[in-house]
């Protein structure tokens, strides 16, 4: 079975990813390895939505399936992560332009982070997915409803677009947070997912999109703020921030 040129769209946890299958119409579920991939359309493009689970492996198996079953021609992930620059705000957006395994460690053999089979640290987003995906996050900002994220951000949310972290760590430590930016001072917040798929989209050479909804400081505080966000807010962005790109 092949879909050709449906979008894949993917998030780690149902609170993140849930109101887009609801968006999608004319619906067909499909299960492969223990997941659920819903076809359908939203605004008219033809998608293919799953949980994938936490991690990089889950990720990646998932991004495998999108491209290897359904013949996705990009994948975009949405989700929330941890802030690891100190401008950032619960409430904020991250586009990553580029994304690094922060975990990676194959030393001495070859360099530190170095994914081996592309031979590069950092997996870099196609400038047409960077500009479309600013596009949509910046008409997202503009019509926030900002009564109900009072309780989470205390400013107007904002957009950055740099670096992302991956890796299978959540991030609940100031100390945590120094030991990153010791050696990557770039990286704007971490997460779990985004640089496994973006990994899996270079090898197949489609593009990638990963869009972080900062939900905690990846904190001693993390853990409560993080719960509280994916149950609360997540949904909303992911929904808005998918109708705006698929316009």
């Amino acid at each position: 079975m092949v879909i050709n040129k449906a979008i894949g769209i993917m998030g780690a946890m149902p609170e993140e990813i849930k109101g887009v299958i609801d968006l999608a119409t004319d619906k067909k579920e499909f299960v492969f390895a223990g997941r659920t991939y819903y076809q359908g359309y939203i605004n008219n493009t033809k998608v293919v939505i799953v949980i994938s689970g936490w991690g990089k492996v889950s990720a990646a198996v998932t991004a495998s399936t999108l491209i290897q079953t359904f013949g996705v021609s990009e994948i975009i992930f949405t989700g929330v992560a941890g802030a690891i620059h100190p401008a950032l705000r619960i409430g904020d957006v991250v586009i990553g332009k580029r994304l690094v395994q922060h975990d990676m460690d194959a030393r001495p053999l070859i360099p530190q982070f170095q994914i081996y089979s592309l031979q590069k640290i950092f997996m870099e987003t196609h400038k047409d997915q960077l500009q479309k995906a600013t596009t949509a996050v910046n008409n997202v900002l503009e019509h926030l409803d900002l009564e109900m994220i009072k309780d989470f951000c205390s400013q107007q949310p904002k957009l950055h677009i740099g670096d992302i972290a991956s890796g299978d760590q959540f991030f609940s430590s100031q100390k945590q947070k120094e030991n990153l930016l010791s050696h990557f001072p770039t990286i704007l917040c971490v997460e779990m997912e985004g640089a496994s798929v973006s990994q899996v989209c270079c090898e197949y050479d489609i593009p990638f999109t990963i869009i972080r909804t900062i939900s905690d400081q990846a904190d001693e505080s993390s853990p409560t703020d993080f719960l509280a966000f994916i149950e609360h807010v997540a949904k909303y962005y992911a929904v808005e921030v998918v109708k705006q790109l698929l316009q």
